[in-house]
């Protein structure tokens, strides 16, 4: 007898263990809690800038004292000139300076003052800058919650 009760306590803990368990429902028993998230970005921007400044007409001037124009018109002929610079291509009328007028002292022997001057058209400056920038970022959100 003892063999068989022996027996059947193992044949009904076998039978137990064997049994498949039935799905319990997972309830949260919490009532606030709080989630905290950080995020890091870094970006590196290369660039290069490129300003041409132009001038978009020519300046002619004479100024003088005991000083004279040998000539009918002060101001000479023009020609047309163009170029290209890294595929920026300009043109514009200037003065042909050949042909520019001469001038003389009106009085040998006294005192004179003379300037003349030309500024053309076209480029007057370029300037290129080329850079490069590193941003770094780091934002950090945190969610609070409650049931």
């Amino acid at each position: 007898m003892k063999e068989s009760i022996g027996l059947g306590l193992v044949l009904g803990i076998l039978h137990g263990l064997l049994q498949s368990a039935g799905a319990v429902p997972v309830v949260p028993n919490f009532t606030q809690g709080s989630q905290t998230s950080t995020t890091e970005t870094k970006t590196k921007v290369s660039e290069t800038i490129n300003s041409i400044n132009y001038n978009t007409g020519y300046q002619y001037s004479v100024t003088g004292t005991n000083v004279q124009m040998n000539g009918s018109s002060i101001t000479p002929g023009t020609n047309s000139t163009s170029n290209n610079i890294d595929g920026v291509t300009s043109s514009w009328t200037n003065l042909n300076l050949n042909n520019r007028p001469n001038w003389t002292v009106t009085t040998p022997g006294q005192a004179f003052q003379f300037t003349e001057t030309y500024q053309g058209p076209g480029i007057s400056n370029q300037t290129i800058i080329q850079r490069t920038t590193e941003l770094d970022s780091v934002t950090t959100t945190t969610s609070i919650f409650s049931q």
